[in-house]
């Protein structure tokens, strides 16, 4: 595990405004509250092998929150999957980086998008890897507003009755969706309870805290739990409690910021705060 995860994330929040910049609008706020569990997963928890993205022992990551996606770019760019001048061309024609994760970018395990879906694949790929006798895992990230899907909790059964302790889930907890607050639009209630109802080894975190979530994913990576004298083994839920939008400075604050436009002056002022994070802690900025 990379010793300097707060920094880590912050230099990911800065790329990941960058590649916003380049764009000039995109779908901020869910990309953002996801910066310190990327930065997590691709920062010593995730095998992987940016030379040979097809390795069939890697871990997978699906991210059902296809629209989240710049900031999975931005970590794959670091990881050197793909040159970092490849992000100034998200979402541009001929691009391999489309607005919502696809597997045309090397790195991107299943494309996604339609929300409620990538719970699926990413079950058909766990189940794959226990076929195979593989130790690898699988991890999934969901949006709590994706939870208003039924399919979602169609694959949360079919998880938990398959027993796929190699399938951990994120459940970004950023309380917005397109339409809203999350609990105006359709009140999940607890959704920890709910989860741990479906089968799962739930557990709740600060999404913004690098160490919280890495021990949660090493608890969930090992967790068992003994019953009528039978060890039995179950899929694992980290709800991650976000803002979304976080450390963009003018994102934070909007209503409903799935999709952001944006002027010069408003990137600017936000990119000037994210390189100030990064010299914080230690680090410089790239240009």
């Amino acid at each position: 595990m990379d010793q300097n995860l707060p920094l880590r994330a912050a230099e990911l929040r800065l790329d990941t405004l960058r590649v916003f910049e380049a764009r000039g609008f995109g779908h901020i706020g869910g990309a953002m509250s996801l910066v310190e569990t990327i930065a997590v997963l691709y920062n010593g928890v995730m095998r992987v092998r940016p030379n040979d993205p097809n390795w069939a022992e890697r871990d997978r990551l699906v991210c059902s929150k296809g629209h989240a996606g710049p900031v999975i770019y931005a970590a794959l760019a670091e990881k050197g999957f793909f040159d970092r001048e490849v992000l100034k061309t998200l979402n541009r024609p001929g691009t391999i980086l489309p607005s919502h994760c696809d597997r045309k970018t090397p790195g991107i395990d299943m494309t996604t998008g339609s929300l409620g879906q990538g719970i699926s694949t990413a079950i058909g790929l766990a189940i794959g890897q226990k076929l195979r006798g593989t130790d690898a895992k699988t991890y999934l990230i969901l949006g709590d507003g994706e939870c208003n899907e039924g399919q979602i909790w169609e694959g949360l059964m079919l998880a938990a009755h398959k027993k796929l302790d190699n399938l951990i889930v994120f459940c970004d907890y950023n309380k917005k969706q397109l339409d809203g607050w999350l609990e105006e639009v359709l009140d999940m209630g607890d959704l920890a309870e709910k989860f741990r109802a479906f089968g799962f080894f739930t557990q709740f975190v600060n999404g913004h805290d690098t160490a919280a979530i890495a021990d949660a994913v090493e608890k969930a990576r090992n967790y068992t739990v003994i019953t009528d004298n039978e060890e039995r083994r179950c899929p694992s839920m980290i709800i991650l409690d976000t803002v979304k939008g976080r450390g963009c400075t003018f994102a934070e604050d909007v209503y409903a910021n799935h999709h952001i436009a944006f002027d010069q002056e408003q990137m600017a002022e936000a990119l000037k705060a994210a390189e100030e994070r990064v010299r914080e802690l230690g680090g410089e900025v790239r240009a």
